[in-house]
């Protein structure tokens, strides 16, 4: 167990959930003001996604990261930003011709998931390490595909959080390190109970341990009522945190959260383990990070 851990508080996603918690940030501001909330309330860490404006919608506009990431580095509260480099990835086929894409399909090269990243230079970016049947879909991210996309990351100075769904995917994250894509010491997402991947549950987060570099750092989450309990698992197993609407949209049965009050929450639980959150700059020397404030 640690004495300190990083919470990452991963804002909005891409799923069809701001119709369920009207907390949901949709735009830019709206993001950008709960990444501050999420900060104060002790969050190392702002993953980011946007969405369109005006639906609600996942977008992929690199204009709108660049709100985000401009309006939260103009505050004087400091937070670590990782941002999505998922992008489209979702394939569905079609009814009449399973060959094609057919609705719900949104699918991105590897050059395209990466702009934002390029651009606007967060410290950290996701790096979905495989493919996965994903709810009533599958995310399409082929080998050659993840490597090409390791080698941009790697060029751009960002530090990758490998994200992985099962154990085949640490494989290939452990490939991707010892063909020398990854730079310095790894840093791994464990991401639990996403239909249908890896289980919710210790054994499942003991397991994937056990197969990452034993000097990796390493982070662990699960989704809707599982997410606190697997919160603080993962920071009891040496892990760091992960907490936020992405994942799961309610504080307790029937109290719809915010992403500052789920912080708040998971900060008070382990605070009482004895457990407390880094602070971004202390994140950034525990994970060799550049700083973007910094001069020179």
């Amino acid at each position: 167990m640690r004495n300190k851990v990083i919470i990452t508080s991963a804002l909005t996603g891409a799923g069809e959930t701001t119709k369920k918690n009207a907390n949901v940030p949709v735009t830019p501001q709206e993001i950008a003001d709960d990444a501050i909330a999420a900060a104060r309330a002790g969050a190392t860490v702002a993953h980011i996604h946007v969405r369109d404006p005006e639906t609600g919608e996942v977008s992929h506009d690199p204009a709108l990261f660049g709100e985000v990431v401009e309006r939260v580095r103009e505050k004087d509260q400091d937070v670590v930003l990782n941002m999505t480099a998922g992008g489209g990835g979702d394939w569905v086929p079609s009814p009449e011709d399973p060959t094609r894409g057919g609705p719900g399909t949104d699918i991105q090269t590897p050059a395209e998931r990466h702009e934002p990243v390029g651009l606007y230079k967060p410290e950290i970016c996701t790096l979905d390490c495989g493919s996965l049947n994903f709810g009533e879909s599958v995310y399409l991210n082929p080998a050659d595909w993840l490597i090409e996309q390791a080698q941009l990351v790697q060029k751009s100075g960002v530090k990758p959080e490998l994200e992985c769904f099962d154990t085949g995917q640490i494989r290939l994250a452990n490939h991707l390190i010892n063909e020398g894509y990854i730079n310095g010491t790894p840093l791994f997402q464990f991401c639990l109970g996403i239909p249908w991947g890896a289980d919710a549950d210790t054994e499942t987060m003991q397991l994937m341990k056990s197969k990452i570099p034993e000097q990796a750092e390493w982070a662990a989450f699960g989704i809707g009522r599982l997410q606190i309990p697997m919160a603080v698992q993962s920071a009891l197993l040496g892990g760091h945190v992960r907490v936020g609407l992405e994942d799961n949209l309610y504080l307790e049965k029937g109290v719809k959260a915010s992403n500052e009050a789920l912080v708040d929450k998971v900060v008070n639980i382990l605070q009482q383990l004895g457990i407390e959150p880094m602070t971004p700059a202390e994140a950034r020397t525990e994970l060799d990070l550049y700083d973007p404030h910094a001069k020179g």
